[in-house]
């Protein structure tokens, strides 16, 4: 097995070369929809999978969008609720930030992009640890990574701190663990 920093590279580089129709919200997803839950998502940096038809179902649905807030690589980042027609403002490793004066939510429902992930619901992230702790301050959120099918690896090694996802979509099919 790779370590995990040739594995981020390798798949960096396999997830840019990717281009193509972004996964599509599954009945699963669409049936954890109401008004008034809460839906973090994201904005797509480096070839990360574009979020966008899982936001456009989830506000169908009356749910609330946030957005993550991250403020450098130490820092925690925090989920507030998007505000409809305010812009983004430019944040650190090239993300576009919420306002942070913009309310802060917990989410019932966390999309978390990726780099890597298997059939266990493992992920490999950027390895700041944001979504780690993220995940870790809302353990009742239900928490679905959003790849394409080329970023699957056969396993990956968990930390002791690493959560895994309860679902995984790909441009291919809808994976649960």
């Amino acid at each position: 097995m790779l370590a995990k920093p040739a594995l981020r590279a390798r798949l960096r580089a396999t997830r840019a070369a990717m281009n193509g129709p972004a996964p599509r919200p599954s009945p699963a997803f669409l049936d954890q929809l109401r008004p008034g839950r809460i839906v973090a998502s994201y904005r797509p940096v480096g070839g990360e999978v574009d979020p966008a038809p899982f936001d456009t179902a989830a506000t169908a649905a009356g749910a609330h969008l946030a957005l993550p807030f991250v403020a450098d690589r130490a820092t925690a980042l925090r989920f507030l609720l998007v505000q409809p027609g305010e812009p983004l403002i430019p944040g650190p490793f090239g993300l576009l930030n919420p306002d942070p004066a913009w309310p802060e939510a917990a989410p019932d429902l966390i999309l978390t992009p990726l780099i890597g992930f298997d059939r266990r619901g493992n992920r490999l992230g950027q390895g700041a640890g944001h979504y780690d702790r993220a995940f870790a301050a809302h353990p009742a959120a239900w928490r679905v990574g959003l790849a394409w099918s080329v970023q699957e690896v056969d396993a990956l090694a968990p930390d002791p701190w690493d959560i895994p996802l309860h679902a995984i979509a790909t441009e291919q099919e809808w994976i649960t663990p």
